[in-house]
């Protein structure tokens, strides 16, 4: 799952994404902790010399940290090839993630779609409302992210549990107000969204279920975020693999009534989609609660109604939240102007984001291993070192994104077979996918960038890019080329291609000024 971008097991990934926009994450090191003294920002750092918070034990097991990796060559000029390294230390588990997790959801869609255009469809507008409800979270990921960065960096594993622990119980009281709200007013949402009656009929089981799945979900968002902001991309990786492959193994039988099971069809994917959800949100707990990583979540001390940090977690993360709330409404209202041009386009919309968002796995992972370092780097007033390997994990980004575009024009056609062979589905998929094949590089750099302006804590500038991309833009256009000049589902897309340049070009301007290196957290 993407920070924040598993939704369930049929997402439209990360635009988030994802997904949400990536949370961000900052691995373990900075300076010595247990000895009470702080080493100059040059010294050799690992994540086994930050330090322990009495009675955890559990930093010396931490993953080794991807600063300690370029401390460890202070003697010497810091070169490209060091800053790589660094980069892909935290990139390589992030990305198998992304992979194998979009792979899973790519499989969920297929399943899904063997159903026919009306299922397909009733996924795709039962997501949309479900991931602007996941901006409700989005606030207390980033902002515990960044306060769990600067504290490990740090040397202050201390603050950075209490982060986490106070991070956890106000997601908790938020996803039972979220899974309440959407449970209840489903089929009112829905009809909102423009679904006609053969949509309804599948899609209001399958949108109460995801209800219900948002609540463990947004626990494993932000358990996961934790995890990767004291260094851990390993174990999140696991949970999030394993929850996913659940989804399919008891979602297929449920769907199709193999092995003497009822045949649920789309709400067979509800129901798996909560049945993995309540396993990686436990995943996750036992893991924060096991003292056998970075950090340390108890539950059971006079701490836990203590509050102290909420306001550096808010300063930061609220702006984060509105821009998810601005981007998820964007999204939501682009939905409705997509879905007005009937089920089978809008089937053919759901499935071409479905196979677009292998796009984002790359953006997502290497924004992962930007924000690490850049958190980390600033951490241990670095701030040179934090532009660089933001900038390398960018243009990394960048190529592996634009290997993948050229993939997905070449192949469109027989990409979108794979999910449904009806001929019109088909012919809108490709020009959807040829579109936005043409952005990958752009789109790939502005996820990187932006998602190391979120490890500084400079949260705002990509609020704005946000703000002015999709509503600006998206939107506006949307409604332009659809509604007014009726091009059609290519003419929504060439839209979103728009809204991904601005938001790139924004993002690049403020990322070149250097202002973010003097955010506060």
């Amino acid at each position: 799952m993407a920070e924040d971008k598993h939704v369930d097991g049929l997402y439209e990934a990360g635009e988030t994404s994802g997904r949400a926009a990536p949370v961000a994450p900052a691995a373990a090191g900075g300076t010595p902790a247990a000895a009470g003294a702080s080493a100059p920002p040059s010294g050799p750092v690992t994540g086994a010399d930050a330090g322990t918070e009495a009675g955890t034990g559990a930093v010396a097991r931490a993953p080794a940290s991807a600063l300690g990796m370029l401390m460890g060559v202070a003697g010497r000029p810091l070169t490209r090839a060091d800053i790589r390294r660094g980069v892909m230390a935290l990139a390589g588990p992030a990305l198998a993630e992304q992979i194998l997790v979009t792979l899973m959801h790519i499989l969920n869609m297929v399943m899904v779609s063997r159903l026919g255009a009306a299922a397909t469809a009733a996924v795709g507008l039962s997501n949309q409302p479900i991931f602007f409800a996941t901006a409700g979270f989005m606030a207390l990921n980033v902002g515990t992210t960044a306060v769990v960065a600067r504290s490990v960096g740090a040397g202050e594993p201390q603050h950075a549990n209490a982060a986490a622990r106070q991070a956890l119980i106000m997601t908790a009281a938020i996803a039972v107000v979220l899974s309440t709200i959407g449970a209840v007013f489903a089929r009112h949402v829905l009809l909102f969204m423009g679904a006609g009656p053969d949509v309804m009929a599948a899609g209001r089981s399958y949108f109460v279920l995801s209800a219900i799945a948002l609540a463990f979900n947004g626990l494993g968002m932000c358990l996961s975020a934790v995890l990767r902001g004291a260094g851990d991309t390993v174990t999140p990786m696991r949970i999030n693999v394993l929850a996913d492959v659940l989804v399919v193994v008891i979602g297929l039988p449920l769907i199709y009534g193999f092995f003497g099971l009822p045949r649920l069809g789309v709400a067979g994917a509800g129901v798996a989609s909560i049945v993995a959800r309540v396993a990686s949100a436990a995943m996750a707990l036992s893991a924060v609660t096991s003292g056998q990583h970075a950090i340390r979540i108890t539950l059971h001390d006079g701490q836990n109604l203590k509050f102290d940090l909420a306001p550096r977690i808010l300063r930061v993360g609220l702006p984060a939240a509105l821009e998810q709330f601005i981007l998820r409404g964007g999204q939501l209202q682009f939905a409705r102007v997509v879905s007005s041009l009937g089920t089978a386009i809008y089937a053919a919309h759901q499935i071409s984001i479905n196979l677009w968002s292998l796009s984002f796995v790359v953006g997502f992972a290497f924004a992962i291993a930007a924000t690490a370092m850049v958190g980390q780097s600033l951490g241990a007033r670095r701030p040179d070192w934090a532009e660089r390997s933001a900038r390398e994990a960018s243009r990394l980004s960048m190529i592996v994104s634009g290997v993948i575009g050229f993939l997905c024009m070449a192949l469109a056609p027989w990409l979108i077979r794979i999910y449904n062979s009806d001929p019109v589905i088909v012919s809108q998929g490709s020009i959807a996918l040829r579109i936005m094949a043409i952005v990958q590089p752009a789109q790939a750099a502005a996820f990187v960038l932006a998602g190391a302006l979120r490890g500084a804590g400079d949260t705002r500038w990509p609020l704005y890019a946000t703000s002015v991309g999709v509503w600006g833009f998206r939107v506006a256009l949307a409604e332009l080329f659809v509604v007014h000049l009726g091009f059609g589902l290519p003419g929504a897309w060439a839209a979103m291609a728009i809204d991904q340049f601005v938001r790139t070009l924004v993002i690049m301007y403020r990322f070149n000024t250097g202002r973010w290196k003097k955010a506060r957290v």
